[in-house]
């Protein structure tokens, strides 16, 4: 590679860069800007060009090895697409989310609290024109998800398990049809 004493150095596994201080057959101690000072073997470090000492990105220095290095690790394209403009509300039906306390509510009063809280944001969402909405139910004996389905039926909605990934068993995502007018 040719290096020198005084030649400004970036490592090629790790975030650091500095000047050669010193060169002894194969090991190279190299100088950080905050005074430390480690070793290397040759094949570790990239020179860097004067015009090149403040890149952020190693990637752009011009080294065949580091560009070899980098083509062996293609990005893996993902097959999933995130939108990041998309409106989701999401409401927790969790009966501990709706009330501080259950006491004096028996299984009845909380299930029309919980059944209340989405049919009041499901008509929000309407008004709104929110076009997705992800009620967490939790898992359960699945009572509140089919009593839940049972209210979407009424409203021009669409709904699907949510992602399991990101919830679990325990949630129903809603598309709300919006009016073109």
């Amino acid at each position: 590679m040719g290096l020198e004493i005084g030649n400004k150095v970036a490592v090629l596994d790790d975030v650091l860069k500095g000047k050669v201080v010193n060169i002894v057959d194969d090991v190279i101690s190299v100088e950080t800007t905050d005074g430390m000072i480690f070793k290397f073997n040759t094949a570790e470090l990239v020179k860097v060009e004067t015009a090149q000492h403040e890149l952020s990105k190693f990637s752009d220095i011009d080294n065949s090895f580091l560009k070899d290095k980098i083509s062996q690790n293609p990005k893996k394209k993902s097959l999933f697409r995130e939108d990041k403009k998309e409106v989701v509300m999401e409401v927790d039906l969790h009966i501990n989310q709706l009330t501080k306390s259950t006491r004096n509510m028996d299984n009845f009063d909380m299930l029309n609290l919980q059944l209340d809280t989405a049919k009041n944001k499901i008509e929000f969402a309407i008004s709104k024109r929110i076009p997705k909405i992800v009620f967490i139910h939790g898992v359960g004996e699945g009572v509140l998800k089919s009593e839940l389905q049972r209210l979407l039926h009424k409203y021009p909605v669409k709904y699907y398990d949510a992602s399991y990934k990101k919830y679990g068993l325990g949630a129903t995502e809603v598309y709300v049809f919006q009016n073109s007018n």
